[in-house]
C-alpha cells in the first residue's frame, strides 16, 4: 500500500446522494479476488450503454476528469451492503479521496483499510465546494493527512476527522496485517516467554 502524506488534485464532482455499494461497484464484478480490471468496472451502470459502449456525458468519461484524484460525493456515500470492492474499484481507477458529508461505516472502514481517504465535512463546507467546483472546474484542492486538513483555493482550510490507527497505517503505507507484521520480533519475544 502507497503511503497517503499530501493530495493535491482536480475534483470530479458526483453530487448523487445515497450511492450505494452497488453503484460503485455492481454486484456482478464481485466475483474476482483481486483488484485487476475494477476500475474499469467503477460506476459500470452510469458509465457504460447496455452494448458497452461510453456513456460521454458522465463524470468519469469526461476528458476534463481524467487524472483527478479527489471525489466531491453526495451525502450519505458508500451506502448499501458490504463489499471490499467499492474501494478497490475507486482506488484503482485513481481515485485517493473522496469528499462527503457522511459515509457508511462499513464503507468508510473498508476505505481506509484500503488506501482511500474519506473526508467528512459539515454542509456548508460541503455546498461551498459544489459550488467552487461548478464555477472554476480546475479549482484543486489539498489534503494534509498528517494536520487532518483540506485547503481550498479560497484561504479555506478545514480539519476532518479520521481515526488515529488508520491514520498511521495510511501515512506510512501499511495495512493492518503490514501493522502487525511490523513489530514480528515483539510478536516473537513474547511468544517465547
Amino acid at each position: 500500500m502507497a503511503k497517503f502524506t499530501h493530495l493535491k488534485s482536480r475534483v470530479i464532482v458526483l453530487p448523487n446522494r445515497n450511492v450505494d455499494t452497488d453503484q460503485i461497484i455492481p454486484a456482478r464484478f464481485l466475483k474476482v479476488t483481486d483488484k485487476n480490471g475494477l476500475g474499469d468496472a467503477l460506476f459500470s451502470d452510469w458509465r457504460y450503454n447496455s452494448d458497452g459502449s461510453v456513456k460521454p456525458d458522465f463524470v468519469l468519461n469526461q476528458q476534463q476528469n481524467q487524472g483527478a484524484k479527489i471525489l466531491l460525493a453526495g451525502d450519505n456515500f458508500g451506502c448499501g451492503s458490504s463489499r471490499e470492492h467499492a474501494p478497490w474499484a475507486l482506488t484503482a481507477w485513481g481515485i485517493s479521496a473522496v469528499i462527503s458529508t457522511s459515509f457508511a461505516d462499513i464503507f468508510r472502514n473498508n476505505s481506509l483499510k484500503n488506501a482511500l481517504l474519506p473526508i467528512v465535512v459539515t454542509t456548508d463546507i460541503h455546498q461551498s465546494l459544489f459550488e467552487l467546483v461548478k464555477q472554476s472546474p480546475d479549482t484543486e484542492l489539498s489534503i494534509n493527512l498528517a494536520s487532518q486538513t483540506l485547503t481550498i483555493p479560497t484561504d479555506t482550510t478545514v480539519t476532518f476527522p479520521i481515526d488515529n490507527f488508520a491514520k498511521k497505517c495510511l501515512l506510512t503505507g501499511v495495512d493492518q496485517l503490514g501493522y502487525i507484521l511490523s513489530h514480528e520480533s515483539l510478536i516473537e519475544a513474547y511468544e517465547s516467554t
